[in-house]
């Protein structure tokens, strides 16, 4: 499994990895960002997860962003349903309402900067190719991957 090897590489240094939902482990269509709950789970990419989160010095976060409030509660019960092997402390669902609808870019990126550890390995996976570019530029110590890396 590709994800579990990569991480492999760092050894026995605490990893937290930070995932998104929308179309890394839900499926999204582009507009269709409400009724989260009838997403459908991305089943491949959360089995190599929960198995990855059984890896002693990994902690998994979601990091995600909904557009209206309402959809933090529809994103937590859909990860109650599918991802229940992550901690509901360890959810950060982002509402761009709640944040004078800034991007969802600079929502991550200025969440993932209060969350460096120096004695931690930051990896953060997303499918969206502007928020990992904008992460890159902004916290080049976070290694991103894009969803691919949970297909094998």
């Amino acid at each position: 499994m590709y994800i579990k090897e990569y991480l492999k590489k760092f050894g026995n240094n605490n990893i937290d990895l930070f995932v998104d939902m929308d179309g890394v482990v839900a499926h999204y269509e582009v507009g269709e960002a409400k009724d989260f709950d009838a997403k459908r789970p991305l089943l491949s990419s959360i089995k190599k997860l929960k198995t990855v989160s059984k890896m002693k010095n990994v902690n998994i976060y979601i990091l995600s962003v909904t557009r209206m409030n309402q959809g933090i509660a529809e994103k937590n019960e859909w990860l109650d349903k599918y991802m229940p092997f992550v901690k509901k402390e360890n959810r950060y669902i982002l509402s761009r309402e709640a944040n004078d609808f800034r991007l969802s870019k600079d929502l991550k990126t200025s969440y993932l900067k209060t969350q460096i550890k120096d004695d931690t390995v930051t990896v953060f996976i997303d499918d969206d190719v502007r928020i990992i570019n904008d992460i890159r530029e902004n916290i080049p110590s976070v290694y991103m991957l894009k969803d691919t890396a949970l297909v094998d």
